[in-house]
């Protein structure tokens, strides 16, 4: 259950049991805008519990790189092998997976959602005077 759902429960059981008597009670002691608590109880007026707690999915579209490959994504990049570039993971989901999937989305989906580095090795100088 989520907190939405125990907070839509919440403001059911204050309004059976009598602890609160006027949206604007309710929008206060739940931080909710008086027009949100007014919204819920139509919609449960009209659909019952099952209509109040329901949680409609957000739109777009699923992941392209999830599961399995997301996972040997994973496990590649915390290898020594790691990646050299991100066009070498574009790359490589194509040929092993055959995944066609774009450059920024797999710079946006390493960097920021996984949160790994790759391992690109730096070079460095002999001469350490």
């Amino acid at each position: 259950m989520s907190a939405s759902q125990k907070e839509r429960l919440q403001m059911l059981w204050w309004l059976k049991t009598g602890q609160v008597r006027s949206h604007q009670n309710l929008a206060q002691r739940l931080a909710r805008d008086p027009s949100t608590i007014t919204r819920w109880l139509q919609k449960y007026r009209k659909q019952g519990l099952s209509g109040l707690l329901e949680m409609k999915q957000p739109p777009g579209q699923p992941p392209t790189i999830n599961g399995v490959v997301l996972e040997s994504l994973k496990a590649r990049l915390d290898s020594p092998q790691g990646f050299g570039s991100y066009g070498e993971i574009v790359n490589w989901l194509f040929e092993n997976y055959g995944l066609n999937v774009s450059y920024r989305m797999v710079h946006y989906l390493v960097r920021y959602k996984l949160q790994a580095k790759l391992k690109v090795p730096r070079p460095y100088s002999t001469n350490q005077d």
